[in-house]
């Protein structure tokens, strides 16, 4: 080796940073690859769509925006915040509660099923894993939830993950928007750069949807959607559909 690739490893060695292995569980986490089949999901959005209701650009990325803080920061990701602590305090009890709470709250049908083909999938994953998934799999059977419900499922692998409490909710709100984003970019249709303008909305709203999600207790969750569970009731009989809700 030569005096100038000795020093030059040695400051690569000394200067470099240590890897923030809770952020890299994050981002595998929110990403599409995730094998948890959330992108055959629309949650209404098709049935919008049909409906008229959603038609471009604009009315999909208002539509989208108004179902993050009205629909998943009240709900699922409050259901996250939640389940993060009491999974990562082994406390079964509570973790059970949100989970029924959660199955029991699923508006329509699709909805229903929907988050428990999610969560049995999620399990399938962390089955998959072995030792490579940090326990995941362990806790999921420990808790023997019937079944489990996607969010549930996922605040114990975010639980495992060492990451931030706010970081694991955030990567929770992004995966969803990466899900419904491309939802609506093969439903409208729209094209992909209408797709990036449409995630990066959702990007600039996330912080605040988390920090709602954050500040809900027990009495304060919600899943309230009339228009949502109508169009999702809609959607399960629609004559022509991509998605499964």
């Amino acid at each position: 080796m030569t005096t100038a690739m000795a020093i030059t490893t040695r400051m690569v060695t000394t200067t470099a940073e240590p890897v923030a292995t809770g952020l890299l569980h994050t981002l595998w986490l929110a990403s599409p690859a995730l094998p948890v089949g959330g992108f055959s999901y629309s949650e209404g959005l098709e049935a919008a769509v049909d409906a008229g209701l959603v038609r471009d650009e604009a009315s999909a990325a208002a539509w989208l925006v108004d179902q993050l803080h009205l629909s998943l920061a009240r709900s699922d990701l409050a259901v996250v915040a939640q389940a993060i602590p009491a999974w990562r305090t082994s406390d079964l009890t509570r973790v059970r509660s949100l989970n029924q709470w959660v199955l029991t709250t699923r508006e329509t049908q699709e909805f229903r099923l929907q988050t428990e083909q999610m969560g049995r999938s999620l399990l399938a994953w962390a089955q998959s894993l072995g030792d490579l998934g940090g326990g995941v799999l362990q806790r999921l059977q420990a808790a023997d939830l019937q079944p489990p419900a996607y969010p549930v499922a996922m605040a114990c692998a975010a639980a495992a993950s060492g990451a931030p409490l706010a970081d694991s909710l955030a990567g929770f709100a992004f995966g969803w928007a990466e899900n419904m984003v491309q939802a609506a970019i093969k439903s409208v249709p729209l094209g992909q750069s209408a797709g990036q303008r449409m995630l990066a909305q959702l990007v600039r709203d996330i912080p605040a949807a988390v920090h709602h999600a954050q500040s809900l207790g027990d009495d304060e969750r919600q899943a309230f959607t009339p228009m949502l569970a109508i169009l999702s009731a809609r959607h399960e009989a629609q004559y022509s559909r991509l998605f499964r809700s």
